[in-house]
């Protein structure tokens, strides 16, 4: 599985992204797929998390601004960003795990920068 993320860029504050993660390639069962952000010193967190089955987590400090949603016809995960804060700065990374050929793995985006900034 290959995966490719958009939809990043500069916001202000109170605004709206949204991120797309498109993935092609091959596997046999679908586990996650999840958004994971890093900003600057920090350490990569996981941000929201759709299982194949459509259920859906999320970190306490997006609940009710962000939402995380996939079109599996288009093998592509979506995270619909409001509300946007200058703590929400961050490369976003996409992220998806599944088995394929037997073994169980999970491939990165390459990350696309938000910036929430006035």
């Amino acid at each position: 599985v290959q995966l490719v993320e958009s939809g990043g860029g500069l916001v202000q504050p109170g605004g709206s992204l949204r991120l797309s993660c498109a993935a092609s390639g091959s596997y046999s069962i679908l586990y996650t797929r999840g958004w994971y952000r890093q900003a600057p010193g920090k350490q990569r967190e996981l941000v929201a998390l759709i299982t194949s089955g459509g259920s859906t987590n999320y970190v306490d400090s997006v609940k009710g601004r962000f939402t995380i949603s996939a079109d599996n016809a288009k093998s592509t995960v979506y995270l619909q960003m409001n509300s946007l804060k200058p703590e929400d700065t961050a490369a976003y990374y996409c992220n998806w795990q599944y088995m394929y050929l037997g073994i169980r793995s999970d491939t990165w985006g390459q990350g696309t920068q938000v910036t929430v900034s006035s």
